[in-house]
């Protein structure tokens, strides 16, 4: 198992420093409680993990039942139902959030912000008017017209930069690309999963109307 490093993002290069384990008492279930130093930073993670009841365990089978590492890397990888422009301008986001280029930050959470906006058909002279274009098309919500002008505001000073300007803050941009990951959960995630349900629904009801011909 690939595991990542939550202080350098390392992946799957661990070397263990401790093992210890606790037997359920009236059963076979053994749960682990493995300590990995992370080969490259050399922070420590603990990972908790059991093994199906009558396997051997271990993370090299196909006996594992569940883990948990503590600490968790507190990111996620952006989504498969993003077009590859916005799923490119989401990570380096994120990346210049993590790395406290913040300016940075906000200016590609607004690249993003755009590139959906007119993958969902936007028209008009500037982000503002492409915004306000999908909101007035029914596209998306005044909820998340709000929050995209809300992105593009706190953006727009570093995107288009005046000698005098301010630095953004940490609290500021990452409150920006949180908003962003709300916004293309809603314009993408949300309908992508209805969808899938929808499909579901449709297989299973076709499955039932043939068993009960």
């Amino acid at each position: 198992y690939q595991i990542e490093c939550a202080f350098c993002g390392e992946r799957g290069n661990w070397g263990l420093e401790h093992h210890a384990e606790k037997k359920k008492p009236n059963g076979r279930k053994v749960i682990n409680f493995d300590t990995y130093k992370c080969g490259n930073c050399a922070g420590y993670a603990m990972v908790l993990w059991s093994a199906t009841e009558g396997s051997s365990g271990g993370y090299g089978n196909h006996g594992l039942h569940a883990y948990k590492v503590i600490p968790w890397p507190l990111h996620f990888s952006p989504s498969e139902n993003w077009p590859e422009a916005i799923r490119r301008h989401w990570k380096q986001a994120h990346d210049n959030l993590k790395s406290n280029n913040y300016d940075a930050a906000v200016v590609m959470a607004r690249s993003a912000l755009q590139a959906a906006m007119r993958d969902k058909g936007a028209t008009g002279r500037d982000l503002y008017s492409e915004i306000e274009d999908l909101a007035t098309k029914g596209i998306i919500t005044t909820v998340i017209k709000d929050w995209s002008h809300e992105v593009r505001k706190l953006a727009t000073p570093s995107a288009h930069p005046q000698p005098d300007d301010d630095e953004v803050n940490s609290e500021d941009a990452r409150d920006i690309v949180k908003f962003l990951d709300s916004l293309l959960e809603n314009i993408y995630d949300i309908p992508a999963d209805i969808e899938k349900y929808r499909k579901r629904r449709s297989v299973d009801s076709s499955s039932e109307e043939v068993i009960h011909d």
